[in-house]
């Protein structure tokens, strides 16, 4: 993916967090691939251990394809 987005934004003034988000939600491959971005501005804390327990809750979904590599992760299930 990140040879993609690269190729993409070659020759771009990388001035802004706007034109990197934009530069990157703009990849495509004539395969398909579509690339996805948006800002997250919010404060995490450095430093933090998920436990076994966390990870078990996030929503991954692996791919066929080498899953260990490729997966999406998606939001939890509202409860």
């Amino acid at each position: 993916m990140f040879c993609h987005i690269t190729r993409n934004w070659q020759g771009v003034p990388l001035e802004t967090l706007e034109v990197v988000v934009e530069s990157i939600g703009a990849t495509t491959t004539e395969t398909g691939l579509e690339v996805h971005a948006w800002l997250d501005d919010s404060t995490y804390d450095k430093g933090r251990k998920v436990s076994d327990e966390e990870l078990a809750e996030c929503n991954i979904k692996r791919n066929n394809y080498h899953g260990e590599w490729n997966y999406e992760i998606h939001p939890r299930d509202k409860r």
